[in-house]
């Protein structure tokens, strides 16, 4: 019997005006009609669709999909490889701009005092002070928050580009040291851990063991702090998490 076009819809998680709208223009076509004539989708139908949600996701035109889709020399292989490319390239990209986010984030946390043209150099098209109030708002009235103004309004282009490179070395070898399948509570996952807490000590305000396992918990449910992290290695914010606190146990000695 296929399926109606309302269970569709909720499979794929579009408006039933959708799939009318591509009947209409012969981008998907039901493979079939009920008794009464209404439409009834076979799986091959749900097939190309699964195709046309991946391309308009990607941002092609509906005449471009349905090029794409109706080609009858395309061999279905290449579509795949061609779709396996553009989201790995999506991919990247989000990677970037997750990482341009986390630098915009901590620069107008910090009150940076660098020119525009200088700005631009170090964070690139990213606003780094793009989430001052926010800022302002959750830590503000804190000491940290004061201590971190004071420093970082003196930092240099060459201070910050100095900071950023220190950040990418910690985040390869921490992706590093996930790969070869160190244990959030192993010796060298918490001696990155505690580098970690020593470079924002350094660059920031001092983090001490209390804070440092605030952060951690952060970066696992801050969406944006988890998508920085995630960015070097999927999965790191919550292994860093549990590195910190395994190792603010172990300096402290608390259980």
């Amino acid at each position: 019997m296929g399926y109606s076009v309302g269970q569709v819809a909720g499979f794929a998680g579009v408006t039933v005006r959708t799939l009318h709208h591509y009947d209409e223009i012969g981008l998907l076509a039901p493979g079939g009609r009920s008794h009464a004539g209404h439409r009834r989708y076979d799986d091959a139908d749900l097939d190309r669709l699964q195709q046309i949600l991946f391309y308009r996701e990607l941002g092609f035109p509906l005449e471009e999909v349905a090029a794409l889709l109706d080609d009858p020399e395309a061999d279905p292989r290449a579509h795949l490889r061609r779709q396996h490319d553009l989201l790995t390239a999506r991919i990247e990209k989000l990677q970037k701009m997750a990482a341009a986010v986390e630098h915009a984030m901590e620069a107008r946390t910090m009150g940076i005092n660098l020119t525009p043209e200088e700005k631009f150099e170090v964070f690139g098209d990213k606003d780094p002070e793009e989430h001052a109030e926010e800022a302002e708002r959750r830590w503000g009235g804190t000491e940290t928050y004061a201590e971190s103004q004071r420093r970082t309004a003196r930092y240099t282009k060459d201070d910050w580009k100095r900071m950023q490179a220190e950040v990418a070395s910690w985040g390869e070898r921490y992706d590093a040291l996930m790969a070869a399948g160190e244990r959030p509570d192993g010796a060298r996952a918490m001696d990155m851990a505690e580098e970690h807490r020593q470079h924002i000590t350094k660059w920031f305000y001092t983090c001490t063991y209390e804070i440092h396992r605030g952060l951690g918990d952060m970066y696992v449910a801050d969406e944006r702090f988890k998508a920085f992290y995630d960015s070097m290695r999927p999965g790191l914010a919550e292994h860093l998490r549990d590195a910190i606190a395994a190792n603010a146990a172990r300096r402290t000695g608390e259980a």
